[in-house]
């Protein structure tokens, strides 16, 4: 048994928390295209706990391993949740799609400026409450159907984001 926990790593909750995500991402992405956005907003929801509680018990000293499993399932949420509302949204609502892929391509355009700023060794702020929020918004706003607006919020929100942290890369740069 001992030796299974050291192959895991001392702490196996990160990856379970994020596989069980991964599974309402699965379902909520299921729910937006089978027409079901109150049932996609739920699984989203609950895929967001299992994420935020995997992001709060993250150290910096934890393995890389549980840094990427995290940000792949955070960039799988954008994808399929996001991508989901722009697919389903294109034709009936066009500003609705236009808001979701622009949240979608702030938020991978944040995620790479992180992970790039973190290989040429810039230390880049990170708190769980920037994610938190972005899932919060989502997912209450496909449980009430308050879409339309919901994914400027989260537009806007990433775009802040891109610019906080292009704006502490540049800082250190001077440095």
């Amino acid at each position: 048994m001992s030796t299974i926990r050291a192959r895991a790593g001392a702490r196996p909750v990160i990856p379970a928390l994020c596989a069980g995500a991964a599974v309402f991402i699965g379902l909520a992405g299921w729910g937006l295209l089978d027409g079901r956005v109150e049932r996609a907003g739920w699984a989203s929801f609950a895929a967001a706990v299992l994420l935020v509680g995997a992001g709060a018990i993250v150290r910096d000293t934890d393995r890389p391993r549980e840094w990427v499993v995290l940000s792949l399932v955070d960039r799988t949420f954008d994808g399929i949740v996001l991508g989901g509302l722009v697919w389903v949204t294109r034709t009936a609502e066009p500003r609705e799609a236009a808001g979701a892929l622009v949240a979608l391509a702030a938020g991978f355009l944040a995620a790479y400026v992180r992970a790039r700023a973190g290989s040429l060794g810039y230390g880049i702020e990170e708190s769980v409450i920037t994610p938190a929020l972005r899932y919060l918004v989502i997912s209450v706003s496909l449980i009430v159907g308050w879409t339309s607006w919901a994914v400027w919020v989260v537009a806007v929100q990433m775009l802040a984001v891109v610019a906080l942290r292009a704006t502490q890369v540049a800082k250190e740069e001077r440095a």
